[in-house]
């Protein structure tokens, strides 16, 4: 079925089990993996020039270490899970496009990728990355979603 899954990681706990789970999925369908990162360019714009932090030679060396970091761990678990992968960074100013992009161009045929689930004005607020995929990839993808608390699980931990 499938042959080639693309599994994006922000490097996130969640982006974590979406990794494992996207193993275990290619493990048992004998497919092999890309694993990706995309971190956005230097700011190039603030509205205060106290706002900018590191130089661009300063940013980019911490997002190849970020890169680095996530894409490490999307290796021990291919090797956990006997999978062949590949791993890249990309940067690019829209990930879900840059995620898209790969995916057609690496000939994947299914992303799997993690949701938060974020709800209401949270969702709009912050946007996901997870929503632009699905909404505009025409390659299959598969939403690792984050468990919920029940209501009452929650009502508990606020007394």
């Amino acid at each position: 079925m499938h042959r080639h899954i693309l599994i994006p990681t922000d490097g996130s706990e969640l982006s974590q089990n979406a990794i494992d789970y996207g193993m275990a999925l290619a493990k048992s369908v004998n497919a092999k993996v890309t694993a990706l990162t995309v971190s956005t360019p230097f700011p190039t714009f603030a509205v205060e020039p106290g706002m900018v932090i590191d130089t661009p030679e300063q940013y980019g060396k911490r997002m190849a270490t970020l890169a680095a970091k996530y894409l490490k761990v999307a290796k021990e678990a291919a090797a956990a899970a006997g999978v062949s992968c590949e791993t890249m960074h990309i940067e690019h100013d829209q990930p879900y496009l840059a995620i898209i992009e790969t995916a057609a161009r690496r000939s994947c045929d299914l992303i799997v990728m993690a949701s938060h689930g974020r709800r209401g004005i949270s969702a709009i607020v912050l946007g996901s990355e997870t929503v632009k995929v699905l909404t505009h990839s025409t390659i299959p993808v598969l939403v690792f979603r984050a468990p919920h608390q029940g209501i009452f699980t929650a009502l508990a931990s606020l007394t």
